[in-house]
């Protein structure tokens, strides 16, 4: 029979103590149960640790170089439950999330202020990366939940959507297309130098879809909305981005107007693994995360 925690409690007792009654008294036990708690750990140990009279109670030998095993036992197992219980009320743990770098750069921030705000303790750990890549944080469990343009269906991923985008021409605050009637047409956008995302951006996939068959004068593709900022308030051209997105566009150079062609809206979907239960602090951001979700530009305009 392997000895029970009660028994070392009572063990480590008995060595501060040196007296069974006043060790007995700390457990709340009457003193034949504890020392039959200490007469078990000898039984299961196969020595003697206690040498005792009426008026001596002094470790033996061996019952002294039992000290400091018994005492390491108790002290992982006693942080063991003080951990778990600062993990069940949320002062430790640690988040991983996946998302679209717009989301992280403009919407994440100030969701994660009032969580770090209620949990200082809880670690979170932020992938800013394309929407493949989320995806493949949450199937290899790199992450506990993802932001993505893809519909991760899957055996192993369920995915919800967590909001809508809708799209907006950028251009210079001085460009004709600023000023133009509304709506815009496919080919007012098509008139003019176009500044493209790469190809392995969902924002490109979607605009790709939505220009076809009108080809563009695309003049640069960039990897970055900050570039392609940078370019349209040079005057090197126009592009259309997300309206998650236009919190990089800013800028008294910049005009932005919204653009509406058929099948041009994205969507954004929360992905997490069906097999696998959030941890507390995970479940805490995934909660807070829907509740404020961003909301569209467009119900923002005056």
């Amino acid at each position: 029979m392997a000895a029970s925690l009660r028994q070392l409690r009572a063990y480590a007792l008995l060595l501060q103590e040196r007296n069974f009654t006043r060790a007995a008294a700390a457990m709340h036990l009457s003193q034949p149960a504890f020392s039959a708690l200490i007469g078990g750990l000898e039984e299961t140990l196969g020595v003697r640790l206690f040498d005792r009279s009426k008026r001596h109670v002094a470790p033996t030998v061996e019952g002294a170089d039992f000290e400091p095993a018994a005492r390491r036992v108790l002290t992982e197992f006693d942080s063991a439950i003080a951990g778990m219980h600062d993990r069940a009320t949320l002062r430790r743990g640690r988040v991983s999330l996946a998302l679209l770098p717009s989301l992280a750069a403009g919407w994440l921030p100030g969701v994660l202020a009032r969580y770090r705000a209620l949990y200082p303790g809880i670690a979170v750990d932020v992938a800013d990366v394309l929407s493949e890549p989320c995806i493949e944080r949450v199937m290899t469990m790199q992450a506990d939940f993802a932001l993505a343009a893809v519909r991760a269906e899957t055996p192993e991923l369920q995915a919800q959507v967590f909001c809508a985008d809708d799209f907006h021409l950028v251009c210079r605050a001085d460009h004709p297309l600023a000023k133009a009637p509304e709506p815009i047409r496919l080919r007012d956008l098509a008139a003019w130098p176009f500044i493209h995302l790469s190809r392995t951006s969902s924002v490109r996939q979607y605009l790709d879809a939505a220009f076809r068959p009108q080809a563009m004068d695309t003049v640069m593709e960039v990897d970055q909305l900050a570039t392609v900022m940078g370019m349209v308030r040079a005057g090197l051209g126009i592009s259309v981005v997300p309206a998650l997105a236009l919190f990089h566009f800013e800028q008294p150079e910049i005009a932005t107007r919204p653009v509406r062609l058929p099948g041009l809206a994205r969507r954004i979907y929360l992905v997490r693994r069906r097999d696998r239960s959030l941890s507390l602090a995970a479940q805490a951001l995934h909660d807070m995360v829907l509740a404020e979700r961003p909301v569209p530009v467009r119900s923002r305009r005056r």
